[in-house]
């Protein structure tokens, strides 16, 4: 199938390990060959979005960081679980709690077949898959579907969508991997060169920039800010002591600034303030980074 032109290419290399992932494990269980294409448009027989759906969050960590989200309907939930537990299939049945297990256990597989595949072009890469009570908090910077089976009609369907953090290390790795296929064509030896300590060129300035990070692939990339008003030490005892209504104090005054913090690290300091009934900051001091 075409490409949407507002599908990032990158993505879709990488969605298409899962779907090839998806062909292999459901073809490894029923015993028998179950192509899987990746569509780039929703699939006219793709219902909306429901309270049945089966939502999980997906984790990429290692050489890959971001976070994925796959949305299953509930006749694909039953239809893979169905493959997954080797039943018959029967269209129409009522989806259990054991099918929606079974559909996660699926998925996990999956994600380790992902893993494998990937693993020579972007190294050591791990997916936690977890079920999730609905759709993101954040929004999907890309969004493709699997389809499992030839018979639309019938064929299991997965929307995943794609974090501006995942799509942004998969652009990040994609141009890694173009930097690398330039300098192992550089090192090609030239027979007829003259010896290495005979030609010798001095460094240029293109190469120096070509060691400089290009932030514009970071830029759509969404970062947690937590606002730290103060911090307090207790005992496990008092921990389990807690209870509603008791106040903890914190080692912080009032006119005291709070702390911004950029995935654990201080990067600035401010004072809360109150705009259309929504908390805000103030920021009154810009932390440089460390040394």
């Amino acid at each position: 199938m075409t490409e949407s032109a507002s599908v990032p290419p990158e993505t879709s290399s990488h969605l298409q390990a899962w779907a090839a992932s998806f062909s292999e494990v459901l073809g490894q269980i029923s015993g028998s060959p179950l192509p899987c294409a990746l569509l780039s448009e929703a699939p006219v027989e793709l219902p909306p979005a429901g309270e049945a759906d089966l939502w999980i969050t997906g984790v990429c960590s290692g050489s890959l960081r971001g976070e994925m989200s796959l949305r299953i309907p509930p006749a694909s939930i039953l239809r893979l679980a169905q493959i997954f537990m080797s039943e018959p299939p029967t269209p129409g049945a009522d989806v259990t709690a054991e099918h929606r297990e079974a559909t996660i256990e699926l998925l996990r597989q999956v994600a380790g077949f992902v893993a494998t595949t990937i693993k020579a072009g972007c190294g050591e890469v791990h997916f936690q898959l977890e079920p999730a009570p609905g759709a993101p908090s954040w929004s999907a910077a890309s969004t493709q579907w699997v389809r499992a089976g030839e018979e639309p009609a019938n064929a299991p369907l997965v929307e995943i969508h794609l974090s501006a953090a995942l799509v942004a290390a998969l652009r990040s790795e994609k141009t890694e991997q173009k930097k690398e296929d330039v300098r192992t064509d550089a090192k090609t030896p030239d027979l007829n060169a003259p010896p290495a300590d005979v030609a010798r060129t001095p460094a240029t300035s293109s190469a120096v920039h070509g060691g400089t990070v290009n932030l514009d692939l970071l830029m759509d990339v969404e970062l947690a800010v937590t606002l730290r008003f103060g911090s307090r030490r207790l005992l496990l005892s008092e921990i389990l002591d807690l209870n509603p209504g008791i106040v903890i104090d914190l080692d912080r005054k009032v006119e005291e600034p709070v702390d911004v913090l950029l995935d654990g690290r201080l990067v600035a300091r401010g004072e809360v303030v109150v705009i259309n009934g929504n908390y805000g900051l103030r920021v009154t001091e810009v932390t440089p980074p460390a040394g």
